[in-house]
């Protein structure tokens, strides 16, 4: 079996020797080298041609925000950016993701990390997973488009239509080309489901709400949802939509992750599923496992009006979920994420 070569770049020697110690604990990892900064980790992406690269945040001469700019310009390779718990960390966090890092893991906060080792089999997961990942490398600026005619005279009844989005990992950049496209006077509200851990789903909203004409926010217990606003579950917490009052409300909750996910998109899923005179457009996006395809059957099971979409997987970071999804059988068309807006559009 071939190993997954990895470049481990921080600027602490303590951490440097914890992650590689953390990642050869795995047979089909080798640690082939270090890194201290992001000029040094730039010089040793060439030298030594690795499959994988672990790169910190926050660092000396180069960060990794520049560090990643640099990689993706001269030699595109797999990045898991190491990133602390912090509000600015979070932030530089979802830069990153857009310009093609494929995932992170986030580390306690403080420059030395102690008990990484808690989140040690998350890294290795990640480092095999982001092995076998496609870069997705930085998309040109979205050019401005004017708002479809047909939207702005659409008044559909808030209790009729509403757009379901699941997504993990290779997320935030495929939400940012998707949401950015959308009219501010889209008809209908969106809930959305991105596997990520509590303190970074607030910096994704904010960062695609800066982003995007519609309004974009984390999802708020008991809030009301309203049309041309999409909400995203907050990490750590099931995002269920339910009916009070001919209200569509909010619900967050704390029970057991399903499937390893809280949130999960089977349960955003299988909540709407419950609604009365609901039609539904569910949206299956890049991503590891089968995250919402329990959900597509229950909407099936349930008789509710629905159309699924699923990403192409030449467009995926990981073709996982819209994979599991298409094979339900219940997925109507797939979809290139250049071209999903222009579908969820086209659906009103």
């Amino acid at each position: 079996m071939k190993q997954i070569r990895v470049l481990i770049v921080d600027d602490s020697a303590f951490m440097r020797k914890v992650m590689t110690d953390i990642l050869q604990k795995d047979p089909s990892i080798e640690v082939i080298g270090i890194a201290r900064n992001g000029m040094d980790a730039v010089k040793k992406n060439q030298l030594l041609q690795p499959d994988v690269i672990t790169l910190d945040v926050e660092m000396p001469l180069l960060d990794g925000l520049g560090a990643l700019k640099i990689i993706m310009e001269e030699r595109p390779c797999p990045v898991v950016m190491v990133s602390s718990l912090t509000k600015a960390g979070a932030h530089t966090t979802m830069l990153a993701m857009e310009q093609g890092a494929v995932d992170f893991v986030a580390k306690t906060n403080g420059p030395i990390s102690l008990d990484l080792e808690t989140i040690a089999e998350e890294l290795r997961e990640k480092v095999k997973l982001a092995a076998g990942a496609t870069v997705m490398l930085p998309a040109e600026p979205a050019k401005k488009v004017s708002l479809p005619t047909f939207i702005k005279s659409v008044e559909m009844p808030l209790s009729r239509k509403l757009v379901a989005i699941g997504v993990s990992t290779g997320g935030p950049k495929a939400l940012k080309e998707v949401l950015q496209e959308l009219p501010a006077n889209f008809p209908s509200p969106i809930v959305i489901v991105q596997h990520m851990p509590k303190g970074f789903t607030k910096s994704l909203a904010d960062r695609l709400d800066t982003l995007s004409a519609i309004s974009v926010k984390e999802a708020e217990d008991n809030e009301v949802i309203k049309k041309g606003t999409a909400y995203i579950a907050p990490g750590g917490k099931h995002l269920n939509v339910v009916d009070q009052n001919g209200e569509w409300v909010c619900k967050l909750g704390e029970e057991d992750p399903v499937n390893g996910h809280r949130p999960s998109v089977n349960v955003l899923l299988e909540s709407i599923a419950t609604l009365h005179s609901v039609s539904l457009l569910a949206v299956i996006m890049t991503g590891m496992g089968s995250d919402g395809s329990k959900g597509l059957e229950r909407l099936k099971e349930k008789k509710v009006s629905f159309k699924a979409i699923a990403q192409s997987e030449e467009s995926c970071v990981v073709f996982g979920m819209p994979k599991m999804a298409i094979r339900t059988n219940y997925v109507n068309e797939v979809v290139h994420l250049k071209d999903i807006a222009s579908r969820i559009l086209s659906s009103y």
